[in-house]
């Protein structure tokens, strides 16, 4: 039996369009996108490559016939810019599966540690289903209203955020 590191674990577990994801933001990545990120973000605690948003939002076209699973496996994988291209993979395809979509930004909630993943999250990762899910949205928007967890708090207002067009839910968006 051969000796395996953690490391070689979890490589052997990561799916092959991971390893292209992590290998183009390596190979895209830059100093001076490191650093506007480290400045625009403060206090990441993440893994950062330095990957400027074009180059996430290109990925998340190419990738995104990855679907749910992929989406799952980039947040996991746990880097900024990773979890940032999940939230955009997510709006890809929200429509496919409402109820995972729902589902997957419940999962990701309590892994929200900076404005940037949770503005992404709250504004694009549901985009497609605003309108078709309003009522489960508003659920989940008061559920984090309540959470002791500032980001998980501030996500149940980008949630909303969309819907302040909508004069007639105003109130109810008061309520939150």
């Amino acid at each position: 039996v051969k000796n395996i590191t953690y490391a070689q674990a979890l490589l052997s577990n990561m799916s092959e369009e991971l390893k292209a994801i992590q290998k183009i933001l390596t190979a895209r990545s830059n100093k001076a996108a490191l650093a506007a990120h480290q400045n625009f973000v403060p206090g990441v605690d993440l893994k950062i490559y330095g990957v400027r948003t074009p180059v996430l939002n290109e990925l998340a076209k190419q990738f995104r016939a990855g679907g749910f699973d992929l989406v799952k496996e980039l947040w996991n994988a746990g880097a900024f810019e990773e979890r940032i291209l999940a939230v955009k993979m997510l709006g890809c395809i929200a429509k496919k599966d409402a109820v995972r979509s729902l589902q997957l930004i419940q999962y990701f909630a309590p892994g929200i540690d900076n404005w940037a993943v949770c503005d992404a999250m709250g504004m694009q990762g549901l985009k497609p289903i605003l309108k078709t899910h309003q009522k489960e949205i508003f659920a989940l928007a008061k559920k984090y209203n309540n959470s002791k967890n500032f980001w998980e708090r501030r996500l149940s207002l980008v949630l909303v955020e969309w819907y302040t067009r909508e004069p007639s839910l105003h109130a109810e968006i008061k309520k939150l």
